[in-house]
């Protein structure tokens, strides 16, 4: 039975587009950053909320960062790992 799509950036999420350019934003001298009010309503991100810090690069630089709530990480860690560990205890 398919999951139904909570929204979130799954590459199997075929709703969601590609990127965005949402804002521009700086970093402190104490290297916070504050995210928009808009776009935190838009993403639906409220005080204490967890989000995970992703990375990508090459050559120990890195060129994007992404944000991913805690939850929707979790289900999608689930979602690919699982079928792999059932699959290694039914053998």
């Amino acid at each position: 039975m398919a999951k139904k799509s909570k929204g979130g950036c799954h590459p199997s999420n075929k709703a969601v587009s590609c990127c965005n350019v949402e804002s521009v934003i700086s970093i402190d001298e104490r290297g916070q950053m504050i995210l928009p009010k808009e776009l935190r309503e838009k993403a639906n991100i409220k005080p204490g909320d967890k989000l995970i810090v992703i990375t990508w690069g090459k050559d120990d630089k890195v060129g994007c960062i992404s944000l991913i709530r805690a939850d929707d990480f979790t289900d999608m860690v689930k979602d690919m790992l699982g079928p792999m560990m059932a699959d290694m205890v039914t053998k």
